[in-house]
């Protein structure tokens, strides 16, 4: 239940966490005619009543869309569940700080373009008409930034430890501050090999494990980049 509540308040947050000032004139005046006049309409009275504040520097017709494109994703189930999954990882293994503590919100966020970025590109997430990159990307930030407050949640399930493997073959691939990538790409991809050989990893209809082990690699380099920023040896 705690995780449900958890991913409830991600979804939510996505739809009433952004929007402008432009009037709610411009909002849809049937709110029945379909499900994405109804997300407008939403969206359009959640900002009338305060109920959220600006953010990514959109106008309200343009979080009206947003709204709806989030209303699709929640439909897809596999892409909705790769971005999801994808979050509490990053909330949990690369939170929004420095080594020392210090705030640092753009290591994370980066982090989780590269990561959604890489879902796309090697078919582990779709975007459509209805849901473009960006939107996917926006989806990512809102859920991460609802799971890193998170109550403890995230200490006791730990599901940043996909990343924490991923890191561990990074730190054996690093000799005096550098990453030998060759390395890490070989090691990596020979434990994908395993992985799959074993059962453990089951590769999704209409895909083959160079799909998942390019994906692998993306999310090594995403994870050296956030460590980069952060002045973190490990995850």
């Amino acid at each position: 239940m705690l995780i449900r509540n958890t991913i409830l308040a991600g979804v939510f947050s996505v739809l009433v966490l952004a929007a402008s000032s432009v009037p709610t004139a411009a909002q849809a005046t049937n709110c029945t005619a379909s499900q994405q006049a109804a997300v407008q309409c939403f969206v359009a009275n959640a900002v009338t009543t305060d109920l959220t504040q600006p953010r990514y520097g959109m106008t309200l017709p343009q979080f009206e869309a947003y709204g709806a494109a989030v209303a699709h994703i929640l439909q897809t189930h596999t892409t909705y569940l790769m971005l999801v999954g994808t979050s509490s990882a990053i909330a949990d293994a690369m939170p929004p700080t420095n080594a020392n503590g210090t705030a640092n919100q753009a290591a994370q966020d980066l982090a989780v373009e590269q990561i959604v970025s890489a879902a796309v590109q090697d078919g582990l997430a779709s975007t459509s008409e209805y849901a473009t990159l960006q939107d996917l990307e926006w989806f990512s930030l809102d859920v991460t930034s609802a799971m890193n407050d998170n109550g403890g949640v995230m200490a006791m399930l730990t599901p940043g430890v996909s990343l924490r493997i991923i890191d561990s073959y990074i730190v054996t691939g690093t000799t005096n501050g550098q990453v030998n990538w060759t390395v890490v790409d070989d090691s990596l991809w020979t434990a994908v090999d395993n992985f799959v050989a074993s059962g453990m990893i089951k590769i999704p209809a209409g895909m083959t494990s160079t799909h998942v082990k390019t994906f692998i690699t993306a999310l090594a380099h995403a994870i050296s980049d956030y460590k980069v920023a952060t002045a973190r040896k490990t995850l």
